[in-house]
This record gives C-alpha cells, sequence and structure tokens, in this order.
C-alpha cells in the first residue's frame, strides 16, 4: 500500500477534476482528505486515489449493467450533448497538458465519436436514464463510457433488419460503411475508431448486448466475443498509456 500523501491540487490533476469538487467529495464522504494539524489543509493518500481511479472503469460498467436504474454523480454523468462536448473540452485541455498534439487530437476524437453516438441513436428513445457516464484517469490513462441506450443492434435493425443478434452487430458496425439516415453515425463512426485505434498505440474495449471486442493497435481483424454479461447499451475503455 502506497501510503505517501500529497496535496489537493495533485490530487485534483490525477483524478480530473477540480479542486472543489475533491472538497465536495470530502464532504459527502466519497472521497476522504487527511487533514494537517495545524494548517487544516487537504492531503490524500496515494493508495486512496490510486483506488478511486481502478473505480472508474468499475463505476462506469457496473451503471451500464444494473438491471435497476440510478442517478450518477453529476461529475461523471452528462445529461445531454452540451454537457459532454463541454467536458470533452475540459478533458482535451487537460490532456494536452500532458500528451502530444496528435494524441490530443485522436483520443479526443475517439471519445467524441463514441460519446455522441450515444445521443445520435437514442435521442427520444432513452429506455431509463437518458446521458451517459463520462470520465477520465490520466494518471491510469483511460476514458470511460457507457450509456443505458437502445445498443447497437437495436440501432443496425433500422436498416438492417436480418441482424439478429448482438455479435453480428457489433462486427458490422466496426467493418461495415452503413448507408441509411438513423444508424449512421454509429456503423460509419466506429468505423472511424477502428481505424484510429488500429493505426496507434491506443486500445479499446467495447461492449453492447452480451457482445464485445478489444481492438488494439496493428489488429486486422475483428474477434467478437460472447460475454457472460449483458448491457443494453454501450460501454466503452479508451486506453492511451503507450503515448505519453
Amino acid at each position: 500500500m502506497d501510503n505517501r500523501l500529497i496535496a489537493i491540487s495533485k490530487a485534483a490533476q490525477l483524478l480530473g477534476v477540480s479542486i472543489n469538487t475533491l472538497r465536495r467529495w470530502d464532504a459527502s464522504g466519497r472521497l476522504k482528505s487527511i487533514r494537517s494539524g495545524k494548517s487544516g489543509h487537504r492531503y490524500y493518500s496515494q493508495s486512496a486515489i490510486d483506488d478511486f481511479l481502478q473505480d472508474i472503469n468499475i463505476l462506469a460498467r457496473n451503471w451500464a449493467l444494473s438491471s435497476s436504474p440510478y442517478e450518477l454523480n453529476s461529475d461523471m454523468y452528462c445529461k445531454t450533448r452540451d454537457v459532454f462536448q463541454a467536458r470533452l473540452e475540459t478533458f482535451q485541455s487537460k490532456l494536452s497538458r500532458i500528451a502530444p498534439i496528435e494524441t490530443v487530437s485522436l483520443i479526443t476524437a475517439v471519445a467524441g465519436e463514441i460519446g455522441n453516438n450515444s445521443f445520435d441513436h437514442n435521442l427520444g428513445n432513452w429506455p431509463d436514464i437518458l446521458g451517459i457516464f463520462f470520465s477520465y484517469s490520466m494518471r491510469n490513462r483511460m476514458v470511460a463510457l457507457a450509456d443505458r441506450g437502445l445498443g447497437v443492434l437495436s440501432t443496425l435493425q433500422r436498416v438492417l433488419p436480418q441482424l439478429t443478434n448482438y455479435e453480428q452487430a457489433l462486427k458490422v458496425a466496426f467493418t461495415e460503411t452503413i448507408s441509411g439516415r438513423y444508424p449512421e453515425a454509429r456503423g460509419n463512426g466506429l468505423k472511424f475508431v477502428r481505424s484510429v485505434i488500429t493505426k496507434n498505440p491506443f486500445t479499446l474495449y467495447f461492449q453492447t448486448g452480451d457482445a464485445s471486442l478489444f481492438l488494439r493497435e496493428n489488429d486486422t481483424d475483428i474477434r467478437v466475443k460472447k460475454t457472460n454479461t449483458f448491457i443494453r447499451g454501450c460501454f466503452a475503455i479508451i486506453g492511451f498509456e503507450s503515448l505519453i
């Protein structure tokens, strides 16, 4: 266990949130600080920060998997596209401080494509909670996105009714250019996502329904697997560690 103490400003930088957000989390008990004796300044143990960073992946997955919908913390929840775009710009700005400009542009484009697809194809049809989970960890070099929408299969069946399962739909979404108004952004957008991931030292885990895939640099084939869990919408983890 790493018991080193770090200042609140450093903790905020690692978590990708503001100092005021950390103060709110401290007050609510979500992430407790350690107060210094005389000054009262807030500090955090490195191990607590590491554990919290790992939770981003778990929080996104559990929210997408849950059979009982629940509201997310506002710092990780984008109810509308405007909120998502504003937070995506903040992410881009923070990433630009530690990564090459090309990395910043490509990772932001991939995250933007996946997030915007959720809004494009669930507009007016959200089954329960509208909006998306969007969070990131600069320390762990990853971005997590999830939605509780209709999923890729329902989206593509609007113009490809012959699709019968999520494995087929996921492979089509990442490999074929789809015509037709409704699924165009998702089908063609995820083809763009695949192109970026496989041409750069990035990784992508993507799940919809009971199908998932994992992509990395130089992958030439799409290997879709059946999962033991079911996500009605979509869940994605983007990794970009090796370029920083």
